[in-house]
């Protein structure tokens, strides 16, 4: 069964739980301007830009996928820490990808500066980043 990509409006509740604990192995760096995982999710549920990968009817991975005037920003990525490397955090930026050519508009990561993994991890995808102080 492979990982379904889908956009989350209305979580139930194991749904959200698998987003605190996908974010409770992030980085402190990815969460910013956020103070915790729990706003970082309150603040993607609001603004309607929460993405996450399913598989087996559990949550492995999430995003932010925004759309603006300049094209689609794709930014909060974080997989659990048991499932990374099998493939969830390409399936979401293949889905951000897919609806930024529906609109023929560009998708760019958006990170923190000075991040050497994520430029390489940005770099091996061929995904432009976009670095900003947050």
């Amino acid at each position: 069964m492979p990982v379904i990509a889908e956009a989350v409006t209305q979580p139930s509740a194991q749904d959200r739980t698998d987003l605190e604990k996908i974010y409770a192995d992030a980085p402190a760096w990815l969460l910013a301007p956020y103070p915790d995982a729990a706003s970082l999710i309150d603040a993607g549920l609001a603004a309607g830009s929460l993405i996450a990968g399913r598989f087996n009817d559990r949550l492995l991975g999430a995003a932010w996928l925004a759309q603006d005037a300049d094209g689609w920003q794709l930014s909060h990525l974080c997989v659990r820490k048991l499932t990374r490397g099998r493939g969830v955090a390409a399936r979401l930026v293949a889905e951000a990808r897919r609806r930024a050519a529906e609109t023929n508009q560009p998708l760019r990561l958006l990170a923190p500066p000075r991040h050497l993994e994520v430029q390489a991890w940005a770099h091996r995808l061929e995904l432009p980043l976009q670095e900003q102080e947050v």
